[in-house]
């Protein structure tokens, strides 16, 4: 059997005991599942190395610790919605679209309080918040475990041209000789106030270096995952955000483009924690975070996400927060300013998301002061391309969307 993720060839002293895939025990999985395990697999979610515990789950909903107190933020569980008999130390085999995905080893089966999770995590029970409707969903029984690839991912196209898994990340970073590398987390297509935030970030994390030798680069690393109705298509946020580079706005020798497989929980501070950890995994030294980074709603305040990371002390995150307020064009400055830079916040124009999709709906190129005119018509492009007419998520696109990857011919 061909193993892969975590880098590994032996895996685990027992893998001559594993029988032949196809006669495991069998468990198929939905996409948020199999983006996970392949996000565990390949190191995204580093130190895990399959899902918790009943032990981990308490200390990181109470703690926002494992119990080895390394710092963690969400609980990553396996719930068993099957009813099929399995028992602590079985391997079973884990499909995904009915082909091989995973084989996982059976640490333990527990029940833990979803209610408590939503509580701790999200800071409510709100059904409509769409992370506690997640948790609150999840069946009544949990997988513990490590996990296993036995099949290699090929993605399609536009994906397979911005997947890097966190070695690949690392090993780019090295030959562009980047020493300092900015993350820039984002589930949208860009406006020009997401462009201003990129290069602010970038000359808060160049300090001290050469200007005519950039050793600093962006990583704009987008999250493909859960799609609701009236969002951005992934494909029209991957092929714009690679616009800004590929028409000049952002220089390719600063710029890098690449996405992680998760799916939002919108958990606000812990979630920016957690996007923290991912893009250390990757190799980046910097994290933009900007107002009401993975907020949803009016859960929390807008800087809360900023304020949690008052309490982590520096050796346990292994990333530097960098912190930018909300942003908006000024049309007296004649540039993109913020409330503390300029004073003339009562003739702002804000980049208001619900505005700029209104326009983009009516087919009516926003200024250039607020899109570039090259993204706007790669967005529309990609619209037609993939999005059946739309760049917004629409009963269509989520019924006959192309799949992200495929997996091994053969099937179950």
């Amino acid at each position: 059997m061909n193993l892969l993720g975590h880098g590994r060839v032996e895996i685990i002293e027992r893998v001559k005991e594993f029988k032949e895939f196809r006669e495991l025990q069998k468990i198929e999985v939905k996409r948020q599942l199999a983006h996970e395990i392949i996000s565990i697999a390949y190191g995204f979610l580093s130190p895990l190395k399959g899902f918790m515990t009943y032990n981990e789950v308490d200390s990181v909903v109470n703690e926002m610790r494992l119990p080895n107190d390394i710092l963690w933020p969400i609980p990553i569980v396996f719930d068993l919605a099957h009813k099929i008999d399995v028992k602590e130390g079985d391997i079973i085999g884990i499909t995904y679209l009915g082909k091989p995905l995973a084989v996982m080893e059976i640490k333990e089966i527990f029940t833990y309080d979803k209610v408590k999770i939503a509580e701790k995590v999200y800071k409510t029970k709100d059904i409509k918040h769409p992370g506690v409707k997640r948790t609150l969903n999840y069946a009544d029984r949990f997988l513990a475990g490590d996990i296993w690839l036995v099949n290699k991912l090929r993605f399609n196209i536009p994906y397979s041209d911005f997947w890097l898994t966190p070695r690949m990340h690392r090993e780019v970073f090295e030959k562009k000789g980047w020493k300092k590398i900015v993350a820039f987390q984002t589930r949208n297509v860009p406006h020009t106030g997401h462009e201003y935030l990129m290069k602010y970030a970038w000359f808060a994390a160049n300090e001290n270096e050469k200007v005519d030798e950039p050793r600093t680069g962006i990583l704009v690393n987008v999250v493909i995952g859960e799609k609701r109705v009236g969002d951005y298509i992934d494909e029209a946020i991957l092929l714009t955000h690679d616009a800004l580079s590929r028409y000049g706005y952002i220089s390719k020798k600063v710029h890098l483009l690449s996405f992680t497989l998760w799916d939002m929980r919108y958990a606000g501070p812990r979630e920016a924690v957690l996007h923290a950890i991912i893009r250390s995994n990757l190799g980046c030294t910097h994290h933009v975070f900007g107002r009401d980074h993975a907020g949803v709603g009016n859960y929390y305040s807008p800087y809360e996400a900023h304020k949690i990371f008052d309490n982590i002390d520096e050796k346990d995150l292994l990333i530097k927060p960098i912190f930018l307020r909300e942003n908006y064009y000024c049309p007296k400055c004649g540039s993109i300013e913020n409330e503390i830079l300029c004073d003339h916040k009562d003739e702002k124009q804000e980049f208001s998301g619900s505005l700029l999709r209104s326009v983009i709906l009516d087919e009516v190129k926003p200024t250039k002061m607020v899109m570039r005119p090259e993204v706007y018509d790669v967005l529309m492009k990609t619209a037609k391309e993939y999005g059946f007419g739309s760049p917004f998520v629409t009963e269509e696109y989520l019924e006959k969307r192309q799949k992200i990857f495929e997996l091994g011919e053969e099937r179950i």
